[in-house]
């Protein structure tokens, strides 16, 4: 199965809830056909021919069409300022025209795309040996899966990976980093609950240069309800590994749960100011009807999307795809 045809699938929430309002849209609202001369019964003209929507619903794109749209994506996570200009970007050039829920499909799918495009980056890779990858996020964001997936992807890439379980508080994130570890044949370093992080760090990363390895994953904790803690940890952790190599981290990943909605995009801002955050990892678009989401945090932060996940298992965390994406929200055909 392609992972167009597993995004599709399983954003049911989110293309049905925004498919269903685009077409509730046109059809509520459809107003009668202009006194045109009708072709022939059975026979539609030649532009409906052409395009095979003759016989599809249309309202006239006015004020309170566009008002409608807004709410839509509102209510789709995409946040007020991103609605806004995707309306009047889908507005420009149809206002007043008579349109069809096909056609603002499209235009909503090519819109978002075009938001979408300049964020879609993979993860980097550097020469440098071993480059350090911190990730971060909020306890129950998949930060831990995420690592090991990435583990799994990048070793099965042909690169040394090693990772570090620097969530030393949570034995529940250590155990499951190594369920991952043993599954890629990844190494996982750890320490005794309650350890301090930042020395797990630092015997890592000394292990991974050491062993010659390609790239260092270490998890990080995530609990944002001691955020000056949680700075300090962090800050901590960074001090540290550039005594070992003044670059470290090289990327820092923030994981984000998609059915948080909204409060992906107050983690983004709390992340960028705790950490240098260099990329983003958008994670269970599989559970959720908030998908837009991940729209507005493209249009408010411009911040590297590198994966997308829709699910547990090894290949349902892929690269980022901007119209794969975009088609898959709006629920538009392959």
């Amino acid at each position: 199965m392609s992972f167009f045809k597993k995004l599709k699938d399983r954003m049911f929430r989110s293309s049905d809830k925004i498919g269903e309002g685009l077409e509730a849209l046109v059809t509520e609202g459809e107003a009668p056909a202009s006194p045109t001369p009708e072709p022939e019964a059975g026979k539609p003209g030649i532009l409906g021919r052409l395009l095979g929507r003759a016989d599809e619903p249309r309202r006239v794109l006015d004020d309170a069409m566009l008002e409608s749209l807004e709410e839509l994506l509102i209510q789709a996570d995409m946040g007020v300022d991103t609605a806004v200009r995707v309306t009047a970007n889908i507005a420009e050039g149809r206002f007043g025209r008579r349109v069809s829920t096909g056609e603002l499909r499209e235009a909503l799918a090519a819109e978002v795309a075009r938001i979408m495009g300049p964020v879609a980056r993979p993860m980097p890779l550097y020469p440098t040996k071993p480059q350090v990858v911190l990730v971060v996020g909020v306890n129950g964001s998949g930060k831990t899966t995420t690592i090991g997936k990435l583990a799994s992807q990048f070793k099965a890439a042909g690169k040394k990976v090693v990772i570090a379980a620097g969530d030393t508080f949570r034995a529940a994130a250590v155990d499951q980093l190594k369920i991952w570890g043993e599954r890629a044949g990844v190494p996982v370093l750890t320490a005794p609950e309650g350890s301090d992080p930042a020395s797990l760090a630092f015997d890592a990363l000394t292990q991974a240069r050491a062993d010659g390895a390609d790239l260092l994953m270490i998890d990080t904790a995530g609990r944002l309800q001691n955020r000056a803690d949680l700075m300090e940890e962090l800050a901590k952790i960074v001090r540290v590994i550039r005594k070992v190599d003044p670059t470290a981290p090289h990327n820092t990943l923030l994981v984000l749960d998609a059915t948080t909605g909204q409060n992906a995009v107050t983690q983004v801002e709390i992340f960028r100011r705790i950490a240098d955050v260099s990329g983003l990892v958008m994670t269970k678009l599989d559970g959720t009807a908030k998908g837009g989401v991940l729209v507005a945090l493209a249009d408010s932060f411009g911040l590297p999307i590198h994966a997308i996940g829709v699910g547990e298992q090894i290949d349902d965390l892929a690269p980022f795809d901007p119209e794969d994406f975009a088609r898959a929200l709006v629920g538009t055909a392959e």
